[in-house]
């Protein structure tokens, strides 16, 4: 619903956190959305109040038309906004990557039976499926690091023992 203006201009009437997907969207439509946004809201501080989703609204998303790194893109272009993904494919990997990419905000459909009828069970994940989700992330997070090239504690009684 993101080309629905008077949709937007009713969400931020609320004061409560927008998060909307940009699947199926255009740059100039995503670009219109948030001109609609920022016209209906009144302090800069409702920008902390908007959350801006990456999407392929495919059901199931093929991985060649994910284009992860719109991510990075809408990061860019709209650096007040928390920025995220909204995944609608077949697998996990890719949803975790995105975090590595700069999502602050993770969707996925849930459900109980992937076998289930409807558009979108095949690519929900299910309650095990969302644990692997998070489980992955956390890990994510935890071996990002800081860049900085150097022996780890773990690796210094090693190079002791094989380099003298």
């Amino acid at each position: 619903m993101l080309t629905n203006d008077e949709l937007l201009r009713e969400t931020v009437a609320t004061k409560k956190k927008v998060i909307f997907s940009t699947g199926m969207s255009t740059a100039k439509e995503i670009d219109h959305a948030v001109d609609v946004l920022s016209k209906a809201q009144n302090d800069y501080n409702a920008w902390q109040k908007i959350g801006l989703l990456h999407c392929n609204s495919s059901y199931p998303a093929p991985v060649n038309e994910l284009n992860l790194s719109a991510i990075k893109t809408l990061a860019n272009d709209y650096p007040l906004f928390d920025i995220g993904y909204s995944g609608h494919e077949m697998t996990l990997g890719t949803t975790v990557s995105s975090v590595l990419l700069g999502a602050k905000i993770i969707e996925r459909h849930i459900t109980l039976d992937r076998n289930m009828e409807g558009s979108d069970h095949s690519c929900s994940v299910t309650p095990w499926g969302l644990f692997k989700l998070v489980s992955g992330i956390r890990e994510l997070e935890q071996a990002y690091g800081d860049g900085e090239i150097k022996v780890t504690e773990t690796e210094k009684p090693i190079r002791a023992k094989l380099r003298g």
